[in-house]
């Protein structure tokens, strides 16, 4: 499902190119700032750790923070609840769990492009963040391609990736379809990103540029 929420328009393909551009990647241990979600991912990490004959790992959620000229904006997927400021970017919502639970505010999330907006618990990021790219022509893509995300349903492989579709998703079909390698992309050390894989399955690849250093 979508929303007809006005958004910010984020500068045109042709507009001037600037110096200042920047696609960075934050890190944010999963449940930051939430009890519930902390523990729930706990539980989740740990069944999954004993199906796969692993070590459990931290989880862990991404946000990007994309920079173009003096513009600035915050890209996340996030439940519609979880944050009150009225205009934070929405460009589309889907279904979490299914979609007949999707048909309720507690079970639909949003995907925000939201221009000088915030990262919610942005002060427990961990090794964030993390610049991929200051070309300013991939920073524009990134903002671009944000209202095309799949809106898949939040915690199933409906795609049959082997991976649940989730916020991370959002960040990998993102970077993927701009042309950043998001395969070279990993989480801080003993960490895991559930949904990254599906992200990079959904999305069409475009040529690869290379990650700034």
């Amino acid at each position: 499902m979508t929303t007809s929420a006005a958004i910010p328009t984020p500068p045109a393909a042709d507009a001037p190119t600037s110096a200042c551009a920047a696609v960075d990647l934050y890190w944010l241990p999963l449940g930051a700032g939430g009890r519930s979600v902390r523990f729930n991912g706990l539980v989740f990490e740990a069944v999954a750790a004993r199906v796969h004959h692993r070590t459990p790992c931290d989880l862990y959620h991404s946000a990007l923070d994309v920079r173009t000229g003096a513009d600035r904006y915050v890209i996340e997927m996030a439940p519609v609840w979880n944050e009150r400021a009225r205009e934070r970017g929405v460009v589309a919502e889907g279904a979490v769990g299914s979609r007949r639970l999707g048909r309720f505010s507690l079970f639909r999330y949003e995907i925000r492009r939201w221009r000088d907006g915030r990262i919610p618990d942005i002060a427990e990021a961990t090794d964030s963040p993390r610049r991929l790219s200051d070309d300013p022509d991939v920073a524009r893509r990134v903002l671009e391609l944000v209202p095309q995300v799949p809106t898949l349903v939040w915690g199933r492989d409906e795609l049959h990736s082997g991976d649940m579709w989730n916020s991370n998703s959002v960040v990998a079909w993102l970077l993927t379809r701009a042309g950043i390698d998001a395969r070279a992309v990993r989480p801080p050390a003993g960490g895991r990103a559930p949904g990254w894989t599906a992200g990079l399955a959904t999305a069409r690849p475009a040529p690869p540029v290379t990650l700034a250093t």
